[in-house]
């Protein structure tokens, strides 16, 4: 059997596998292994391949850029920095149609820049703004959708693990990918808030305005935000004006956002707690890691990205038409793998095709990523829509499905938007 074929074969059954359940790391792994050692022919062989993976990639010190990532994300919520960035939030946007759920999206995209997690974001703002919306009146539908969907900000904001990730693979810088993702994560931003604003002013029972707050009370919520920006600043100057690489710029990113923390008074147990919730996300990521890559490795042997890349060159189609194509594959994707699994699996078939059609990989990455941030939001896997669930089990899923569906809508919006002008991702980079 040819190599092509083999590696065709095994990546049906890895699909197959992720679709009817199986964790996508232990799929991959199984996948890849048993692949290489028929590819070998031999299974000592076989098994050096996939067994040299995991090692050879963890001792990349790239990779230590995300636990940092991770860490400041849990400490900025023991800090108070979520509390203090929604209320301020609130006071100055309130008194829009829909003004909290955009306090919201405002409030995650400022939390999005001090934490490298989508799944940790939801599970924070669903406990302290969906309590604030419904209590004055919010469609819980509109509630937990907006913090979902605000949610997926996390993924293109930097610091951002997804990011980070793409750059290791394809090998291109981390620093630029993690500046290029700041201007189309405010877009997202303005793009929801837009959504936000047109639903509520047609339907003012969807979320109606909150007034009463004096100037007064807007300007002393505004010291509160100050930790975050601070944050901000050290990590976003540390790597534009490269004073630090990534890994030492989410170093002091976590130091000073410990300092926050113990000034907020954090407990031991608190502190104890960001550093276990740390490890366990961290250790995940890279078990999803080694598991892809070996899978990874038996593409390689298999030669299947050169092949299929020269045949989708030898198409008579334009470039756009094959990149929404891609788009096409990764919205399916989505729906069925986690965003880590899906880019890994991918990234070494697509990558090639991308770039041989002349497309930017660092704008590439952009879309990349905020393909993978629909797949946080659609169902039937929608991770961030069962986290949002998880803590507020009132608020049945198929509920939440139905609020994020809007801003599914406005991710495409933003999609034609970068699509259009792929300058709005490379500008700060070039």
């Amino acid at each position: 059997m040819e190599p092509v074929t083999v590696g065709l074969i095994g990546t049906a059954l890895m699909v197959l596998l992720a679709m009817i359940g199986v964790r996508i790391a232990y799929a991959a792994a199984l996948v890849g292994t048993v692949g290489l050692v028929i590819l070998t022919g031999d299974v000592a062989s076989g098994l050096t391949a996939a067994g040299t993976v995991p090692y050879a990639k963890s001792v990349n010190y790239t990779l230590s850029v995300l636990p940092m990532f991770v860490l400041i994300g849990y400490l900025a919520y023991h800090a108070g920095m979520t509390t203090t960035s929604f209320e301020a939030a609130k006071r100055w946007l309130g008194w829009l149609p829909g003004g909290m759920a955009v306090a919201t999206i405002v409030a995650v995209a400022a939390f999005s820049a001090v934490s490298g997690a989508s799944t940790a974001a939801a599970a924070v703002f669903a406990r302290v703004a969906i309590p604030e919306m419904l209590k004055v009146g919010y469609h819980r539908r509109l509630a937990a959708g907006v913090v979902a969907a605000g949610s997926t900000l996390d993924s293109l904001i930097p610091p951002s693990a997804l990011l980070v990730i793409y750059a290791i693979i394809v090998e291109q810088s981390v620093g630029k990918l993690l500046l290029a993702g700041f201007v189309p994560g405010i877009i997202s931003a303005i793009v929801y808030s837009a959504i936000v604003v047109m639903r509520c002013r047609m339907n003012p029972e969807l979320g109606p305005p909150i007034r009463g707050y004096s100037w007064r009370q807007r300007f002393e919520s505004l010291p509160g935000t100050a930790p975050i920006w601070i944050v901000i600043g050290l990590i976003f100057t540390a790597m534009l004006f490269g004073w630090a690489t990534p890994t030492e710029a989410g170093a002091l990113g976590a130091f000073s956002t410990l300092l926050f923390a113990w000034r907020n008074r954090m407990t031991g147990q608190e502190f104890k707690s960001a550093l276990l919730d740390t490890a366990r996300l961290t250790v995940m990521i890279f078990t999803i890691v080694w598991g892809v890559l070996i899978f990874v490795r038996f593409l390689g042997f298999a030669r299947l990205p050169d092949a299929i890349s020269a045949w989708v060159s030898g198409l008579d189609v334009s470039p756009l038409v094959v990149l929404l194509l891609i788009y096409l594959i990764y919205f399916v994707l989505g729906m069925f793998m986690d965003a880590i699994g899906m880019m890994l699996l991918t990234l070494p078939i697509v990558y090639p095709i991308v770039t041989d059609l002349g497309y930017d990989p660092i704008w590439f990455g952009i879309i990349v990523v905020k393909l993978c941030g629909i797949g946080l939001l659609t169902p039937p896997v929608g991770l961030c829509a069962f986290v949002v669930n998880g803590v507020r089990p009132d608020i049945p899923v198929g509920e939440v499905f139905r609020g994020i569906v809007p801003f599914v809508v406005a991710d495409l919006v933003t999609l034609a938007i970068l699509t259009a002008w792929p300058e709005l991702v490379t500008f700060i980079v070039d």
